[in-house]
């Protein structure tokens, strides 16, 4: 069956293709459309579909609308109040539902010759539950995996436990709305002066400067019930830490307090996963657990959850957000269908480009441009003179993590590169960088966290012997989000890790996604082009071209 997933309801719109049970194409409106997350969270933007996202998706496998036997929309409006008793209750449940009960003809409309009869609403967090255990290679075949899905909200709840066992899910447990625990980290987002449903990311990392000194009076708000699910409720935040102003970059120099409320409540958030994990294993016994949904994306308290519950693997979807839900609802419904679901072997599930197209997309910019016979040994060469490296190499990514596809590369040895980095991309300067290292040497320098880890998801303690070697890409507190580099899964990568370990000893690179501050991720020639043209990169390499910054243009 040829089956389309589409997530339009919240942010992070996206589409995903999935024939006869394999993972065809995925990606993210945004990286199309240039707009972050592809739209602001709010009702009236309900109507608005992933078109580009939907178009390249179709194209990747050669289909027409016509041709497609399911639409999976990752949202149920029938789940929300009844449409006697909408406009009773919260006037934007209202809009959202009103616009989500028509999907099937706007989708009908956006893609002529589509029946609107083949689309079929999918609930949030059953979307969400697919993306991550279906998905993964673990996955609930025949022993079963453990799945548990927790974000801001759905279309009732903000939170699923349950298991899958050959495709079926039983939910064991729901946390009904107003509780959300994404809702009070998005509220500490903002009350921390930065965007909600969008730098959640910069809490975590605001977080490793703080002492959890406020946790256990945060946690009589936020604890978890003992039933698998929690409490959540947002406090205010004030009576521990004034907020910043929208935009006001957290200065530590001036920190009255905001960095040690971020720590509390990561505290208190890892505390009720735990907990609620714990639980989850409790009920089912299973060796697996399979997690999705926003709050996926912290690996802080990943990390946690792999540390301190009897679940011997964790596997996080890398689109573990909004975006991944597209993913879910065809998988759910190839999987409602009969189908035997192929696990995700990789996140590069985007857009790509021949070599002959690449160097045609040079030749109309009139770059100058080389094509190395080793390539590894030429970007080995300017890594290890401390230049910064734009790498732009095969299908891009799908999620929010650079993993190889579309980075930005710099050496580790250079405590600087941190900070130059972040002028590069225009990023705070609490921000951390992660390391990119050869699967095979990662255990003597990384600990505290799953070894493989391919999509970034977790973090890890850095050796005491390696702190000091490989500074730029160590935390405040002496972790680093790790990326293992497998060959079969990216071996130009591999090849330059080998190349650059040879120059300087070190199996490490810094890694951090090709895009400056508030611009998505570079997905096309010119994106990358364009980048390179603005920012104080030393070199751009497109698949296996190469352009270096002194000889960037034609006479």
């Amino acid at each position: 069956m040829r089956i389309l997933g589409i997530n339009a309801v919240f942010h992070d719109t996206a589409a995903a293709l999935v024939v006869d049970g394999r993972i065809v194409f995925a990606a993210e409106e945004e990286r199309f459309s240039r707009r972050k997350h592809g739209k602001r969270p709010v009702p009236y933007a309900t109507w608005e579909l992933p078109d580009l996202a939907i178009k390249h998706a179709l194209a990747a496998a050669g289909l027409t609308p016509a041709d497609l036997d399911l639409v999976g929309y990752s949202y149920d409006p029938r789940l929300v109040l009844p449409s006697s008793e909408l406009d009773l209750g919260d006037p934007d449940d209202a809009i959202r539902t009103r616009y989500a009960e028509r999907a099937p003809e706007a989708i009908a409309t956006a893609l002529p010759g589509l029946d609107p009869a083949k689309v079929r609403f999918v609930p949030h967090h059953v979307a969400h539950a697919a993306s991550a255990a279906l998905a993964s290679p673990e996955a609930a075949r025949e022993g079963g995996c453990s799945v548990l899905t927790v974000d801001g909200r759905g279309e009732r709840i903000s939170s699923l436990a349950g298991r899958y066992r050959g495709g079926a899910l039983e939910v064991l447990h729901e946390t009904g709305l107003p509780q959300s625990l994404g809702f009070v980290y998005e509220d500490l987002t903002r009350h921390l002066g930065f965007t909600h449903s969008s730098d959640e990311y910069k809490v975590m990392a605001l977080a490793s400067y703080g002492k959890p000194r406020f946790a256990d009076e945060i946690a009589e708000f936020v604890h978890a019930t003992g039933d698998g699910g929690f409490v959540a409720k947002v406090p205010d935040f004030s009576r521990w830490a004034p907020p910043l102003a929208d935009g006001e970059s957290w200065d530590p120099r001036q920190d009255t307090g905001q960095a040690d409320l971020a720590a509390s409540v990561q505290e208190v958030l890892e505390r009720t996963l735990v907990d609620v994990a714990t639980w989850l294993h409790g009920r089912t016994g299973d060796k697996v657990l399979a997690m999705a949904g926003g709050t996926a994306l912290n690996c802080v308290a990943n990390s946690r959850i792999w540390r301190e519950t009897p679940f011997e693997q964790v596997y996080v979807q890398p689109a573990a957000g909004d975006s991944g839900t597209a993913l879910g609802a065809a998988l759910q419904l190839s999987a409602d269908a009969g189908e035997l679901v192929a696990p995700m072997t990789s996140a590069a599930l985007g857009r790509s480009w021949t070599d002959e197209e690449l160097a045609q997309w040079l030749t109309t910019a009139r770059l100058n441009f080389t094509t190395p016979d080793d390539l590894a040994g030429e970007v080995a060469d300017v890594l290890a003179n401390d230049g910064v490296v734009a790498w732009f190499d095969g299908r891009a990514e799908f999620g929010p993590r650079a993993l190889g596809h579309r980075s930005l590369m710099a050496h580790p040895g250079k405590k600087e590169n941190l900070e130059r980095l972040n002028d590069v991309k225009g990023r705070e300067q609490f921000r951390p960088v992660a390391p990119m290292v050869l699967a095979e040497r990662a255990e003597e320098i990384f600990s505290g966290g799953p070894i493989p880890s391919p999509y970034m998801l977790f973090v890890h303690d850095v050796a005491d012997e390696w702190r000091e070697r490989i500074p730029a890409v160590v935390h405040v507190d002496g972790t680093a989000r790790i990326q293992t580099i497998h060959e079969d899964r990216t071996p130009h990568v591999a090849a330059l890790l080998r190349a650059f370990e040879k120059r300087t000893g070190l199996p490490v690179v810094v890694n951090t996604s090709l895009n400056t501050a508030g611009r998505p991720m570079v997905d096309d020639p010119r994106d990358a082009m364009e980048l390179f043209g603005s920012a104080p990169v030393d070199v751009l390499v497109l698949g296996p071209h190469l352009v270096r910054r002194n000889e960037f243009t034609k006479p």
